[in-house]
């Protein structure tokens, strides 16, 4: 059983994050991630939606038909977004705000309704909640890099506004990077979440290609050794 959640963990986190190796989600992903505080409030949004959702098709994959199931699926989806996005606009109504319609198009990311019918629709609820958990984490730890990539690059700070999640006692939260920095427009506008998502991937896939190689390296080594 720890070999499950251990091989589900690895999954959401790194070999199959649903942003950087599915490529789900980018539109969200890419519009709201300018600041921290933007990308980690619609990453913790994602993470309940998918904990939620994969829990409850979860518990019900034997009664939902076949026929319908994409339906339901979607349905069960909606009513978890509507529930966190009237949460949001009763206790963080600024954020809300900023965030705006990309709340609500939570129900469409293909992340969401892929892992209810590729993994909760076909396991335990143990499972599942895991899986929804691990996926949402991978998913937010993009959204938070890359938005502290584009406020770095963009405005020079760190944390900006992050009143709008933590409270007035946050004000004091944020860094400034750069000392009288003019800003970089670029970097907070779409061209710049492209730029910086498809740097991301490329590390990702460099890192990837480095720990493949070295096993390769060790196997040549033992041969050398062996025949020498």
């Amino acid at each position: 059983m720890n070999g499950i959640y251990s091989s589900i963990i690895r999954e959401g986190l790194w070999k199959n994050n649903p942003a950087l190796v599915q490529l789900l989600g980018l539109c969200p992903l890419l519009a709201v991630s300018n600041t921290v505080i933007n990308g980690l409030g619609l990453g913790l949004a994602t993470i309940l939606t998918l904990v939620a959702s994969n829990g409850l098709v979860s518990l019900l994959r034997k009664q939902i038909p076949d026929e319908a199931r994409l339906p339901v699926f979607v349905l069960i989806i909606a009513s978890i977004v509507t529930i966190i996005e009237l949460l949001m606009n009763a206790w963080f109504h600024e954020l809300y705000l900023i965030l705006g319609i990309f709340i609500p198009l939570i129900v469409t990311n293909c992340a969401i309704t892929g892992r209810a019918e590729a993994f909760a629709a076909r396991n335990p609820v143990g499972p599942a909640l895991v899986d929804g958990l691990m996926m949402g984490i991978g998913f937010t730890a993009v959204l938070v890099l890359l938005g502290a990539i584009r406020e770095v690059i963009g405005q020079g700070t760190l944390f900006s506004e992050a009143h709008l999640m933590f409270g007035e006692s946050a004000r004091h939260l944020t860094i400034i990077i750069i000392d009288d920095y003019r800003g970089f427009l670029m970097a907070l506008l779409p061209p710049g979440a492209f730029i910086g998502l498809g740097l991301i991937v490329a590390l990702k896939n460099v890192i990837d290609a480095r720990q493949k190689a070295k096993p390769a390296i060790v196997d040549s080594a033992i041969v050398e050794e062996a025949t020498a």
